[in-house]
């Protein structure tokens, strides 16, 4: 070997000289994929003794270090004294104490001087220690909304107490490994109707830690919190993000077509919302919010652990007019019309779930549910209690029955790495998509040029991105001819149930300005004797497998994989529409079957024992031509 082939062959092994450029071709090509290929599962809303709700509840012990420990897989002694231990950790966790007196009620139990050594905290110790507890509760929930400044810790002691959440928050974030968001609770809830938010940060200390949380005290208006955060960026050079919770109990107020001050919604606040919540929470332990079948009476799946009684605080009973402004399908579609009134819309988002779990345990399975808070902890009680309380029967004190609590649910984001960042930006685009708890992989893109072939393509995912966008998407550039394709692909959760069905729903607006929408079956499985009908409530289905009284139902049915190309046969390029899927899950035991399998109870006939689990994507829009140019007007 001549000195020139030496040095070639030394340059190669150092990763100096590409070998294509010697005029061969390589191998092995470059590793240069520049999309998502792994899906990350997660918990954007969860509760710790920070929380005073959940410090009142029972988890006193429970801190944000024991939090993070649980979600990455490590068991802890629960509340109400039992192991409880992740079967499969999460990817990232979002704590989202309430910002409301955030970490005073355990600072305050602990004698922390940042705390007592203030009139607020001199006061309440003083409270806690003569056992007059009902006074510091009375003036704690005065305090949350419009206090006086004696109802207000100082800035400093919140600062001191953010300071540390952030601090606990680095230390438990590893990047690659496990991320560990700073985030809090915005409490909002204007006359009793929920409109929290919780708040996400990209950063860390040296960021997040140079603001204190905006919170209820603050104001209960969400155009106010949207300024904070405005704020914190052009403060800090930081990034931040809130999401909404699902509005099953905002009575109309989550996606009202009025601002909170009663004004229509402009271009402005469209922006402004679009821009601030790029996610939405369909789906939590308080019930499901994707769809209502009042809404929709031609969806059969539509009644999916409903919540349709009242507002948060149990104060104003629902009305059937609030509910279109309360759930994510009429919600995306309200955006439709808002957009083709103003030129923006305010209700673009993408879909995640999340538990709001109050025990610092993020649990989601149906087989390891540890509820909301400690009263709904595995017990023999626990489904004839009420949360909160621990009364038995229907009609005691406290909240909601336990029995109705949804053990739901987790956030899916397609990420290209495990960091803050990564997921932070995934979660900007919408390319997210929310589980009810089975971890059942959803691939969604829209485009024009899809063929059947590319559903059975190994190289699925690259397929998607090269020839559309993914789901949070927009499909642009109409070729003048054709309906939009879809490629859809969904796999069943490795340690769960098998896949019914993929659909696929749209919305749009008529040329006459209405609101429509349409469920489309796009791939089903099958089973034994292929798909029946009356075997779930006289509606068409794969079957049911479910053996209530042992807690058990077998893969026999149903599919592990679905997948398909599926073009829009009632497109009108002249429409505003949107598209999102949704998979749906063989039957499977609720958790209330898991309890009576595992502690022998007899269940009244009013509490549900089978589910039907589900994912729903982030949706993908697609804007006229004529709406498009309009909209860039308009911004000149």
């Amino acid at each position: 070997m001549n000195l020139a082939a030496i040095a070639i062959r030394i340059a190669a092994i150092l990763g100096l000289l590409n070998v294509t450029a010697l005029g061969k071709e390589a191998y092995s090509p470059p590793a240069n994929i520049d999309y998502p290929t792994t899906v990350y599962w997660g918990d954007t809303h969860l509760h710790t003794r920070n929380s005073p709700d959940a410090y009142s509840f029972g988890t006193t012990g429970l801190s944000a270090e024991d939090a993070y420990q649980f979600a990455q897989g490590n068991p802890i002694t629960t509340s109400s004294g039992q192991i409880a231990k992740l079967r499969r950790p999460l990817d990232f966790l979002v704590i989202s104490d309430h910002a409301e007196y955030i970490g005073v009620f355990s600072r305050l139990a602990r004698s922390d001087l940042s705390v007592t050594n203030t009139r607020l905290g001199r006061r309440w110790q003083k409270y806690m220690q003569t056992g007059n507890v009902a006074a510091m509760m009375g003036e704690f929930v005065d305090g949350l909304s419009d206090p006086t400044p004696e109802q207000i810790m100082p800035e400093r002691v919140r600062q001191t107490i953010w300071s540390d959440v952030v601090r606990i928050a680095d230390k438990n974030n590893r990047p690659g490994e496990f991320t560990a968001f700073v985030g809090y609770e915005w409490t909002s809830a204007p006359n009793g109707n929920n409109l929290h938010r919780v708040v996400i940060f990209e950063d860390g200390r040296g960021k997040a830690d140079r603001v204190v949380p905006f919170s209820a005290q603050d104001s209960n208006d969400p155009e106010d919190l949207w300024a904070y955060l405005a704020g914190y960026e052009q403060k800090t050079g930081g990034r931040v993000m809130s999401i909404a919770h699902n509005g099953n109990l905002s009575n109309g107020l989550m996606f009202d077509d009025k601002t909170l001050d009663g004004k229509a919604i402009d271009r402005t606040y469209a922006i402004t919302r679009a821009r601030w919540e790029p996610l939405y929470e369909v789906s939590q332990v308080k019930g499901d919010g994707e769809a209502h079948p009042y809404l929709s009476p031609e969806d059969e799946f539509a009644d999916f652990e409903t919540w349709d009684a009242d507002n948060i605080n149990r104060t104003v009973e629902k009305r059937n007019e609030m509910l279109e402004h309360e759930y994510a399908r009429s919600a995306l579609k309200l955006g439709l019309a808002i957009e083709e009134k103003t030129g923006a819309n305010p209700f673009k988002f993408g879909m995640i779930a999340s538990t709001d779990s109050h025990t610092a345990m993020s649990t989601a399975d149906d087989d390891n549910f540890f509820g909301k808070f400690k009263d709904s902890e595995p017990s023999p009680a626990r489904t004839q209690s009420n949360m909160g309380a621990g009364t038995a029967g229907q009609g005691g004190a406290g909240l909601w029955s336990n029995w109705r609590l949804s053990a739901s649910g987790y956030a899916a984001v397609w990420a290209k790495e495990n960091t803050r960042q990564s997921l932070f930006e995934a979660m900007k685009r919408r390319e997210v998509y929310a589980s009810t708890g089975p971890r059942i992989t959803v691939r969604f893109f829209g485009g024009w040029d899809f063929e059947s072939k590319d559903a059975d393509h190994p190289d699925f995912a690259r397929v998607g991105y090269e020839k559309g966008v993914p789901m949070g998407g927009d499909l642009t550039s109409w070729p003048g001819k054709g309906a939009p394709r879809f490629l859809v692909g969904a796999s069943k959760d490795p340690d769960g149930a098998n896949l019914d069905r993929i659909q696929i729903i749209k919305g749009w607006l008529t040329r006459d300005g209405k609101l429509k929408e349409k469920i489309y079956d796009v791939a089903r499985g099958y089973g034994p004797l292929g798909r029946v009908r009356g075997l779930i409530d006289g509606k068409s289905s794969v079957g049911n497998t479910v053996d209530v009284e042992n807690a058990t139902y077998t893969n026999s049915i149903g599919q592990a994989t679905l997948s398909r190309v599926w073009k829009d046969p009632d497109f009108d390029p002249e429409q505003r529409a949107f598209y999102y899927v949704r998979v749906i899950e063989i039957p499977t035991p609720r958790w209330t079957a898991y309890d009576a399998k595992r502690l022998g109870l007899e269940l009244p006939e009013h509490i549900p024992t089978v589910t039907r689990e589900r994912a729903y994507t982030s949706a993908i829009w697609f804007t006229p031509a004529r709406a498009t140019q309009d909209a860039m007007a308009g911004s000149e």
